[in-house]
């Protein structure tokens, strides 16, 4: 079995104030990845014994960025898409291991009326053609932020948030062309049905005292490991972030 957790920090360094030592050691995953780190290189030092790390960092000061930590050496490394107007912001990690690729993500938010959109649709075009390339060699695991509620189900009101950010049309589609593209959404693989599961809260409105809440992050694999999801979970009672962690278990 290999156990592999993702989670948006919404800031490292505030996170590691509030227990993020504490749920990673006690977690024990194999693979750890982290999302908005909002961290340049030495502003912070992590002991995690028994891990290797792997920072990417946005070249804006204070935003977005990704960091992986992992027990198994990988082959090589790679940050970003490989394309310069998308390799800014930090967003990308990939680590090659003997079976597969393990990719995390930080997908660009479309921001309020949706005034990043155009920039958002090149990026997802842009991050599937790179799975797809890299899927050409091995099977690839991808986890992180992906700012999109998939369907109805994934959102507490999906009727007021139609054309918001996180949950437009543009962007569901998007999200579909993804799964259609050979990627299998494993939360929803083992639990097609279930409802209020969610793993980010708006900081308002007790958003999260009342579950009102958006399913945005994922473990998305190649169609290949269908038969190797063993467990997919969202774990909504760790605290620390607006995210909560999501995991995914291989067997």
């Amino acid at each position: 079995m290999k156990k592999f957790i993702s989670w948006n920090v919404n800031g490292l360094r505030a996170c590691v104030k509030k227990g993020f030592l504490d749920y990673f050691n006690s977690i024990d995953a194999d693979i750890f990845a982290v999302q908005e780190t909002k961290l340049q290189e030495g502003q912070i030092e992590l002991a995690l014994p028994g891990y290797y790390q792997y920072w990417n960092y946005a070249q804006r000061k204070g935003y977005s960025g990704t960091a992986i930590f992992t027990k198994e050496l990988p082959i090589n490394v790679f940050y970003g898409l490989g394309i310069e107007e998308h390799d800014t912001e930090g967003r990308v990690i990939t680590l090659e291991f003997n079976d597969y690729y393990f990719v995390t993500v930080y997908t660009p938010n479309s921001k309020a009326e949706l005034a990043r959109i155009d920039y958002r649709m090149e990026w997802e075009d842009a991050f599937r053609t790179y799975l797809k390339e890299i899927e050409k060699n091995k099977p690839v695991i991808i986890c992180g932020d992906l700012n999109v509620a998939h369907n109805e189900i994934d959102l507490k009101n999906p009727k007021s948030n139609v054309n918001n950010a996180g949950f437009s049309i543009q962007e569901r589609t998007k999200f579909n062309e993804f799964l259609d593209s050979g990627f299998i959404d494993t939360f929803r693989f083992k639990y097609p049905e279930k409802e209020g599961a969610y793993s980010w809260w708006s900081y308002r409105f007790n958003a999260r005292k009342n579950n009102a809440g958006w399913r945005i992050d994922y473990f998305l694999v190649s169609d290949c490991l269908k038969e190797n999801i063993f467990e997919a979970n969202i774990h909504s009672d760790i605290l620390g972030s607006d995210h909560c962690p999501v995991e995914l278990i291989l067997k």
